[in-house]
């Protein structure tokens, strides 16, 4: 049976044994006693993690009203145990950190070209170096390798690089790239297990093992208020001589605000921020996000779009910007090209209508010709000498020819997302001391989206090793929550080993979303910047409902210890506090900032 499953049981049965009390009290000490098993096995469970809990003074309660047949109150106690435990177990959410969609990713097939040139299927976990593989368009590669031939890569999900790059003959590949263009072969230098991806995917596993759990908030306060109740309840039973009036403080004492009020305040933040575009995987992650001090950024597809996008058209004498754009859509739309896609998108998206083409022919990489209403068409690398018109310095320029004449060029980028200009301003508003940019891209670039943006600290140039490195280095140092931000798989061990790891998941790799602790499902840094917000504002009210309902149970513990309450009575007056406690903790729901 699952744990949320007998937790829910637990909860059901413990309630069912409080109204069945009223007809037959021996109902009350079965209530009691199925709160209080499971009760003494959460509080083992902490001692062997050496931590304390809140759970500690709940047992000594449940035993106490045990030994003096305090059944009622007991059987109280168990129903507010077994609610916190719901609470807790939809609070920690479904924090998926088993990789299960990166290890999907790697492919479990490859294709070997034989000695006598025939194609066979096979497990790419037998790949042997200099294994002759075929990857056709849009696969992934299995292994490490020296390609035979060019192929035009996407390489972002690895270097965070945007653009596809064009690799040629001899050069080395790695394994977790996409082929963008046609199929091309290269010849295995390695094992799947000793290729690059499979080594992002220990980073990773190693990452999330050496990570330790926050402490949490109720924890805190039961660590400060058990010993104090302890010493109370004691007290009382000493200066009386009666038992019952020790039973009655620690009934009073039981910390049901914190095991109701503060998960209900944390639930109440995930629930707000993923209205918000932000899922939080779990109550701890909320409450390390709310200490935000240092955060650490990607740049491909956390800053930038993560792709490329028409910056500029332009055209020479003989064309208009928009039949540049349409004539190259048109070529474009019979190419895999990432780079084609993009233009064929943005013509549809300016109400183009794509033109008959016949006699398509591409060379991957380079160009795709074809000819339209008579014309033969070119749409690719510029290969001659750019006219005085020309004056593009976009990172990656697509020139159009008609029949062997430039007449346009259109310019592509991966530009920075509206918000990434204002993101710095937010982030120091929300609390947050210290700003780096850490990438796999080119250091000319990195220094280039930072300078946009503001920041001052870049690392350029990284591999998933070095990001991982990098953010260790950051922990080490802060005194708060050290958050990483990014979408790539190289991200992905740096997310994992984070305070907080948040992936911009609706580009993102898989990979990165499931190592990390926030996903932003919509791609907008805005939203980053509220699940801060709202994060600070829940673990406000957490404490806030704490310091509430704590103080009044320590009233009703001193009414208890000088005889005025009996422990039935205080269990009664604990629900009061925490229905009050509760209702504060509610207040977390209020729209507290503008996502």
């Amino acid at each position: 049976m699952s744990e949320k499953l007998f937790n829910r049981g637990l909860l059901l049965t413990t309630f069912l044994g409080l109204a069945c009390g009223f007809l037959n009290k021996n109902i009350w000490g079965l209530s009691l006693i199925l709160g209080l098993v499971p009760a003494l096995l959460w509080v083992m469970q902490d001692l062997r993690r050496k931590s304390f809990s809140s759970d500690v003074l709940a047992v000594i309660s449940l035993l106490a009203t045990l030994l003096t047949g305090e059944l009622f109150a007991g059987a109280v106690i168990s129903l507010m145990l077994a609610s916190g435990r719901v609470l807790e177990n939809w609070a920690e959410g479904q924090a998926d950190r088993e990789l299960r969609s990166l290890l999907s990713r790697v492919p479990h097939s490859a294709r070997v070209v034989t000695s006598t040139g025939e194609i066979e299927e096979i497990d790419a976990a037998s790949i042997k170096p200099k294994d002759h593989l075929l990857i056709r368009a849009g696969e992934i590669t299995p292994v490490d390798g020296e390609l035979l031939g060019q192929a035009t890569l996407d390489e972002s999900a690895l270097t965070g690089e945007p653009l596809p790059r064009v690799r040629n003959i001899n050069e080395l590949i790695l394994s977790g790239v996409l082929n963008a263009g046609d199929a091309f072969e290269y010849v295995a230098t390695g094992t799947a297990e000793e290729s690059t991806y499979a080594g992002v995917i220990k980073l990773v596993k190693s990452a999330q093992a050496r990570t330790a759990p926050g402490v949490r908030i109720a924890n805190q306060w039961a660590t400060a208020f058990v010993p104090v109740a302890l010493i109370t309840a004691g007290l009382a039973w000493a200066i009386s001589g009666d038992l019952k009036r020790g039973v009655a403080v620690l009934v009073a004492a039981t910390p049901c605000p914190l095991i109701l009020a503060v998960p209900i305040s944390i639930v109440a933040g995930l629930s707000k921020a993923a209205k918000h575009g932000a899922v939080i995987k779990g109550g701890a992650v909320l409450e390390a996000l709310a200490r935000a001090e240092v955060v650490l950024l990607d740049k491909t597809g956390t800053i930038t779009h993560g792709g490329p996008l028409i910056n500029e058209i332009v055209a020479s004498d003989e064309a208009t910007r928009d039949e540049i754009l349409q004539i190259a859509a048109s070529i474009d739309q019979y190419s895999h090209n990432i780079i084609a896609k993009a233009l064929v998108l943005s013509a549809k998206d300016s109400g183009l209508k794509l033109l008959t083409v016949s006699g398509v022919k591409e060379v991957p990489g380079h160009h795709i010709s074809g000819s339209i209403n008579g014309h033969d068409i070119t749409v690719g690398q510029l290969t001659q000498a750019a006219p005085s018109w020309l004056t593009l310095t976009h990172p990656l320029v697509v020139a159009v020819s008609r029949d062997g004449v430039l007449i346009g060029a259109i310019g592509l980028s991966d530009p920075l997302r509206p918000e990434s200009k204002d993101l710095i301003a937010k982030l120091r508003l929300a609390g947050v001391q210290r700003i780096a940019l850490l990438t796999g891209d080119r250091d000319s670039t990195a220094q280039e989206v930072a300078a946009a943006v503001g920041i001052t600290e870049v690392n350029s140039q990284l591999s998933a090793q070095e990001k991982l490195d990098i953010t260790e280095r950051f922990m080490h140092d802060a005194t708060g929550s050290v958050i990483v931000v990014g979408d790539g798989i190289n991200d992905a061990p740096a997310l994992a080993m984070a305070h907080v790891g948040v992936a911009m998941g609706a580009r993102g790799a898989t990979a990165a979303s499931e190592a990390a602790d926030v996903v932003i499902v919509e791609d907008s840094l805005d939203h980053l910047v509220f699940a801060i917000n709202i994060a600070k504002r829940a673990r406000g009210k957490a404490m806030q409902s704490a310091i509430i309902g704590m103080s009044l149970s320590f009233v009703v513990m001193l009414a208890g210890a000088f005889g005025l309450a009996t422990a039935s009575e205080g269990a009664l007056a604990q629900e009061c506090i925490d229905v009050i406690a509760i209702l504060w903790a509610l207040t977390t729901l209020q729209e507290p900032f503008a996502s």
